[in-house]
């Protein structure tokens, strides 16, 4: 109400009686006015600040063409039009199953065009034409992926015209099927797919944030808030640099007889065993002159409550 936005008296009272049905009115309100600036400095969705940062990034290198890509949260029509229209900068998006693709008869939704198309597929191989789907393989930081694309330019619903790629990873196309969008007409399957393959590292580096702590914070200040995602940040980075450290593979493996797997969860298990490891050989050290177990954890326990 002091940002100017009305508010119904009829459901002024949902607030009391039905507090779930008053916090979805207030989401709808703030969705229809979110682009006032009075409502705006109230509050901020992902996609308004992942267009402040874009916007942001765009200023400062105006010379890049640097294309953009994101998964299916943030593929919405607004948004993909900010970065088309505003920014004009290509972008690689991912759409849901149940996003509509616009025929020229009807409307289709992906899951059920992708199985027209895989069935055109087959019959195409059946009677020795050239099928839909064609294989691509495309390698990234030494790891080889194949893929069988279909690639065309399609009438997304609330998109418009974007070039999308189904894409499966068995070659009878039995699979489940991963689909992006671009805005670049032109583009082809392997190209897209190379550029929402930049991605998948913050997929795993989020999973993998999370197992090192990043979900694990219960602090509310900003700055406590940005040294816990800094310390989390160190703590990822050591571990896949780890990784490159002969001396220190050989150092854990001495004591922990496993076969690290090159992911940092491995790695972080195996320091974790190290430290075990390194933390019972003290206590022995402690123990075999006769000192008190007592004297012995004292030190170690006041460092844990601590």
């Amino acid at each position: 109400m002091a940002a100017g936005i009305t508010i119904r008296q009829s459901q002024l009272g949902l607030k009391d009686h039905a507090p779930k049905k008053w916090r979805q009115y207030l989401l709808g309100l703030w969705r229809r006015h979110q682009h006032k600036p009075d409502v705006a400095t109230l509050y901020q969705s992902k996609l308004l600040v992942a267009q402040h940062i874009l916007s942001e990034f765009v200023n400062a290198h105006p010379q890049g063409t640097l294309p953009v890509t994101f998964d299916n949260w943030y593929t919405q029509p607004a948004f993909c039009r900010f970065v088309d229209k505003t920014l004009q900068i290509p972008d690689v998006g991912t759409l849901a199953r149940d996003d509509l693709v616009m025929l020229k008869q009807s409307q289709q939704h992906l899951d059920a065009f992708d199985a027209h198309l895989r069935q055109e597929h087959h019959q195409a191989i059946k009677d020795d034409r050239q099928p839909g789907f064609r294989k691509l393989s495309i390698t990234d930081k030494g790891d080889k992926e194949t893929h069988y694309s279909s690639c065309k330019t399609q009438r997304i619903h609330n998109f418009g015209k974007h070039r999308l790629v189904i894409n499966h990873r068995q070659a009878d196309l039995s699979d489940a099927a991963t689909s992006f969008i671009s805005n670049q007409l032109k583009w082809q399957a392997g190209g897209i797919t190379r550029i929402r393959r930049h991605r998948w590292p913050v997929e795993g580096y989020h999973e993998e944030g999370k197992a090192d702590g990043l979900d694990q914070s219960q602090v509310r200040d900003f700055e406590a808030i940005s040294r816990h995602i800094a310390l989390v940040a160190v703590t990822y980075s050591l571990l896949r640099a780890a990784q490159h450290d002969e001396a220190l593979l050989q150092k854990l493996q001495r004591h922990v007889q496993t076969k690290l797997d090159g992911s940092a969860g491995s790695w972080r298990r195996n320091t974790q065993a190290h430290a075990l490891w390194t933390m019972a050989t003290l206590i022995a050290m402690g123990l075999s002159p006769g000192q008190a177990l007592q004297d012995v954890m004292e030190p170690l326990l006041a460092a844990f409550a601590y």
